[in-house]
């Protein structure tokens, strides 16, 4: 039987792949520090230890498990934020990623399937293609690329196999609604049930696509057992983009209901946009899900959540530029 590492196991990807592979009689072992995932999120079957992926003893689950595939999820994608907790973010992101690395080579792991991000491009010329030079503007992106380029050097210099992924904007249902700095989608649920007017940055003409956790789950798994994802970047999803401000309305109209809260300019690229043409032929994406259907989905299912607490950060590593909207009393 083959196993399987996740990290971020408690997060949308993490958790909802696990779902998709326990379900094919597949063998899941989930690591998740439980800082932007929660246990209630985690299949029962899934053999979970709760740590840091930056631990040492990430090594011991290499050792006890002879893992076949290791999908690394674990990642805080706070875009927008990152520029304000850059230690975090690098510790966060890079490290991890690092001792992972490390750990798949010492273990002769089959393959490595990393999710990047579609921020390593920046600003360029939408759609991003995978052949495009990445040029971030942001230290996620930063650091995404970074581990992009160490796994691509880990490859090279050490025989390690690895399939990266740029996922576009993932959302559905198990998605963290209540971190107030990422996932857009969710922040405006999160306000709309908390009776908050649901906030758009700048004038919500910058564009975005969005891809339904279910239409990737199929193509997630091929990108570690398909012998064409070998050592191969490709956008995943992303197949038809909106506005931002057309988003939210296709939201209000699932919802019934809703306002909406202009805020100041953030530091963003303004039009993110990719092509897709790689994962339909290397992993069989179909974009078989509507942004209304796929809304309409993952808000029944929010509407059957506890009203957590609200993720915020009590303090900024530097609030030098912080935007209003993210300031602390």
């Amino acid at each position: 039987m083959k196993k399987v590492l996740i990290t971020g196991v408690a997060g949308l990807l993490g958790s909802r792949l696990s779902d998709y592979l326990i379900s094919k009689k597949i063998t899941v072992i989930g690591i998740d520090n439980l800082s932007g995932g929660y246990r209630s999120n985690i299949n029962p079957l899934v053999i979970f230890y709760k740590m840091d992926c930056e631990s040492d003893d990430v090594s011991v689950i290499f050792e006890k498990h002879d893992i076949d595939y290791v999908f690394h999820f674990a990642a805080y994608a706070a875009e927008g934020l990152s520029p304000f907790i850059r230690k975090y973010n690098y510790t966060n992101n890079l490290l991890s990623t690092a001792n992972i690395i490390n750990n798949c080579i010492k273990y002769n792991v089959k393959r490595l399937i990393f999710t990047s991000t579609m921020a390593v491009y920046g600003i360029g010329n939408p759609p991003f293609d995978e052949s495009h030079q990445p040029n971030p503007i942001d230290p996620y992106g930063v650091a995404k690329y970074a581990c992009e380029m160490d796994i691509q050097i880990a490859g090279e210099q050490h025989g390690l196999d690895w399939c990266i992924i740029r996922p576009h904007n993932v959302y559905g249902i198990k998605q963290n609604i209540w971190d107030k700095y990422r996932n857009v989608l969710g922040i405006w649920m999160y306000q709309y049930i908390n009776n908050e007017p649901m906030t758009i940055f700048g004038d919500g003409s910058q564009t975005r696509s969005f891809s339904f956790i279910d239409d990737c789950l199929e193509p997630l798994w091929k990108s570690a057992i398909k012998l064409e994802a070998s050592k191969e970047i490709i956008n995943l999803g992303g197949i038809k983009y909106v506005t931002i401000n057309d988003a939210n309305s296709i939201l209000r109209d699932v919802i019934g209901g809703g306002v909406v809260k202009y805020e100041e300019n953030r530091h963003e690229v303004k039009n993110a946009h990719s092509t897709w043409k790689k994962s339909v032929d290397i992993l069989g994406f179909e974009h078989k899900t509507d942004l209304k259907d796929g809304l309409t989905k993952m808000w029944e299912w929010a509407k059957t959540q506890p009203n957590r607490s609200r993720f915020t950060w009590d303090s900024y590593e530097i609030e030098t530029g912080i935007y209003k909207f993210w300031k602390n009393d």
